[in-house]
């Protein structure tokens, strides 16, 4: 099999693996350590993940923060409607949404959430230009008190409940935004972030909000024919100067390297305009070059995703499939609330 086809990305999982809750505390997850110089490979949990940082070590988080965008409600005729909000970028007040309700939608038709409202303004070919009764601060607001949480639809069937609203966010996230957690930063407490400052390394913050395409699989036989979905990231002008003069840079999460990865110019991280909006559909896969990282923590992703394909372009397919391998029979979790990676490259 070649690095292209899809095929050649699968692996058999057993569900017993698949974490459907966090364990109770954020550090105490396990950690498979991955020092590619030597093909070591070490069993530790993320409390003890500074044993293994060089020296002045800089990591670098996505502070991006879930919203709640899904709304469960009705339809004027009484029956069931869901309005799941992709974005909370708008348009004079329209955002682009996903509708699941019975019959075809139209331009026009209203859904009833209490006292928020949505009504379809645009057809988007499968999405939905959508219109809510209130301005935007406090559409955001009224999302907090009774939308729910957007997990994967491999964590108990998709549904979410209040526990979720608190550990399927990171401790730092700041930025509202994403339809999907960072999830390689759950795993960092107030406790383990204080740890790493004490022992002399640096954080860095980016934002990268997280869109539904996360969820999307690759079905393209041949992985070169496949779209990566659009991201909308920023770096501020003080994370950016703190990214730059990094003498070991450390991605946590697949979402903080494709924000790093697509602002690589001229041999470093650079950001023409700091605090405004780029976007990014940047796909990582063996072939591609990965120039602005040293090291990255990451969870452990689902078969033939690009999320293994991007862990593929820096350690090659058959070493992350034989790492995966060895984490199946030591019993890791998998996915959003399972455990994770650290892979230190070599000659860095």
């Amino acid at each position: 099999m070649t690095d292209f086809e899809l095929s050649s990305y699968h692996f058999e999982l057993p569900k017993e693996l698949i974490a459907d809750r966090p364990v109770p505390d954020r550090h105490s997850s396990k950690l498979l350590v991955y020092k590619e110089e030597t093909g070591e490979i070490i069993h530790s949990t993320y409390s003890e993940i500074t044993k293994f940082l060089p020296p002045h070590s800089t990591l670098v988080f996505n502070r991006s923060k879930v919203f709640p965008c899904r709304l469960i409600g009705n339809k004027p005729s009484g029956g069931e409607a869901e309005v799941f909000i992709l974005s909370l970028l708008h348009d004079n007040d329209v955002y682009p949404a996903m509708i699941r309700a019975a019959g075809k939608r139209k331009v026009g038709d209203e859904f009833i959430f209490g006292n928020l409202k949505a009504h379809i303004v645009e057809l988007r070919g499968g999405t939905f230009g959508v219109k809510f009764n209130l301005p935007h601060e406090a559409l955001i607001k009224t999302l907090e008190e009774i939308g729910k949480i957007p997990i994967p639809p491999y964590i108990r069937g998709g549904e979410s409940d209040e526990e979720d609203k608190r550990t399927y966010q990171t401790v730092y996230a700041a930025e509202t935004g994403s339809v999907a957690a960072p999830t390689a930063g759950l795993h960092f407490s107030e406790e383990l972030l204080q740890k790493i400052k004490n022992e002399g390394h640096e954080i860095a913050t980016v934002t990268l909000h997280v869109g539904a395409g996360t969820f999307a699989p690759v079905k393209a036989d041949n992985i070169l024919d496949h779209k990566m979905h659009e991201e909308f990231f920023t770096i501020d002008k003080e994370n950016l100067a703190t990214i730059q003069k990094a003498k070991f840079r450390i991605a946590v999460g697949t979402t903080t390297l494709r924000t790093l990865e697509s602002s690589w110019k001229n041999g470093n991280v650079q950001f023409d305009n700091p605090g405004s909006l780029n976007s990014t559909s940047i796909f990582l896969h063996p072939g591609k070059e990965v120039h602005s990282i040293d090291a990255m923590v990451t969870n452990f992703h689902l078969p033939e995703s690009s999320l293994l394909m991007l862990v593929s372009a820096l350690i090659g397919r058959e070493k992350a499939l034989e790492i995966y391998k060895i984490a199946i029979e030591k019993k890791y979790r998998f996915f959003s609330y399972g455990d994770g990676m650290l892979i230190l490259r070599k000659g860095r």
